[in-house]
């Protein structure tokens, strides 16, 4: 008996919480997550928002509510965005999603037809590739330059295929990479996309989250036509286990986004939302950002001189103004062997090929994280992880 449906059968475990099944081992260090700092949670300031909220409406926290989200957060949203020239209230909507991932999702459900084209970054985030996956997509990655994604292979690749159902891009310290697309590129691709009347959509789970250089306009900011739709969350500003994000898009994206929802999970969890508004305007959200920036920073920058120090000269690693990942790249030799024997010698890192759209193409890279480690683990990790680049590159 044919049990799964064709959408699924071909569908694998994330790569990613395959890798964390070691990190159970308390004597592995883990640099495979993806997580926020755990000094980055503002624990007893949501402790006591939490409190207050079932002593004074607990009803309102507890009972069915509305899918499109707590109306106060989502006029929170709106204002913000709006601040942010990234919000028209005449054309656009917004609806509060289970974290970004189900923003991501829902577009795919709506947009995409089985076979259609998404296109990706090269690499990307694994939860999107198989969000898109799940649906039947055809996925096509382009290649990645320091600066965001190679414009001449995307505008070869829009002219090429011809059922495209959208872009999917994270302009702003991508995972996995550590990499933020350039301004130029960011006007190129949106010119692009306005060619071929296609959707880019433009996640952003680590926008705020910049603590080296300029804010770059986020492609959303770009748009007058409609051709943006943007996936944000509050996962990495406040906590990932409340799962609020967001979907902002054009108002009959967002009608059938509801009508999606509906049908999966209905709303999401009032009571998160509840926490997530009480907290943005009951303190400094921005004073509190600017705390993440300060930990990120520290950390990065921890982690970067001592691979610096320690790791072979020839491989390389990408120096991130924000977010939470570093993209490591051998010179050459066997990836997987280098992550096999770092998870044996108790240093868990993600191999790079589970980051593109073909698993199978030959790739170089691994992916590095530094927001979970304590700075002990950072400084002991990457101690381990030369002595074994040591033993390939001698």
């Amino acid at each position: 008996m044919n049990a799964f449906s064709y959408r699924v059968q071909t569908l694998q475990p994330s790569a990613i919480r395959e890798i964390l099944k070691f990190t159970a081992d308390p004597t592995v260090i883990s640099f495979a997550a993806g997580n926020p700092a755990p000094e980055a949670f503002p624990a007893e300031e949501i402790k006591r928002i939490t409190n207050e909220i079932l002593s004074e409406q607990p009803i309102d926290a507890l009972q069915y509510s509305i899918t499109e989200g707590y109306t106060p957060l989502r006029n929170w949203i709106k204002a913000d965005l709006e601040k942010k020239n990234m919000f028209d209230a005449g054309e656009e909507d917004v609806v509060i999603t289970s974290g970004a991932q189900q923003a991501i999702e829902v577009v795919t459900k709506e947009i995409c037809n089985e076979g259609d084209v998404i296109i990706c970054e090269a690499p990307t985030f694994i939860g999107s590739l198989n969000a898109f996956r799940s649906y039947n997509s055809k996925l096509v990655g382009i290649d990645m330059d320091e600066d965001g994604i190679n414009i001449e292979m995307l505008e070869k690749a829009l002219e090429k295929y011809q059922r495209v159902a959208f872009i999917y891009l994270i302009p702003n310290f991508q995972n996995p990479t550590g990499k933020t697309m350039s301004l130029e590129k960011r006007k190129a691709v949106l010119e692009l996309a306005k060619k071929h009347n296609i959707y880019i959509l433009e996640d952003n789970p680590y926008g705020d989250l910049r603590y080296l250089g300029d804010d770059v306009p986020t492609i959303k900011s770009l748009d007058t036509t409609g051709h943006v739709l943007y996936a944000g969350t509050f996962s990495k500003t406040l906590a990932p286990g409340l799962r609020v994000g967001y979907l902002c898009a054009p108002k009959n994206v967002i009608s059938k986004a509801v009508v999606c929802m509906q049908v999966s999970t209905v709303h999401t969890s009032i009571l998160p939302q509840m926490i997530a508004y009480r907290f943005v305007t009951e303190n400094d959200f921005e004073a509190h950002l600017e705390r993440l920036r300060g930990i990120y920073r520290k950390k990065s920058e921890l982690m970067l001189t001592n691979l610096k120090m320690q790791m072979p000269k020839s491989i390389k690693f990408t120096e991130p103004e924000g977010g939470l990942f570093i993209w490591g790249t051998l010179p050459d030799g066997d990836m997987n062997y280098f992550c096999k024997k770092a998870v044996q010698n108790k240093v868990a890192v993600v191999p790079g090929n589970a980051f593109l759209t073909d698993e199978s193409k030959p790739c170089l890279s691994f992916r590095l994280n530094y927001s979970t480690p304590t700075d002990e683990q950072i400084e002991q990790g990457v101690k381990i992880l030369a002595e074994v680049a040591r033993t390939m590159y001698r």
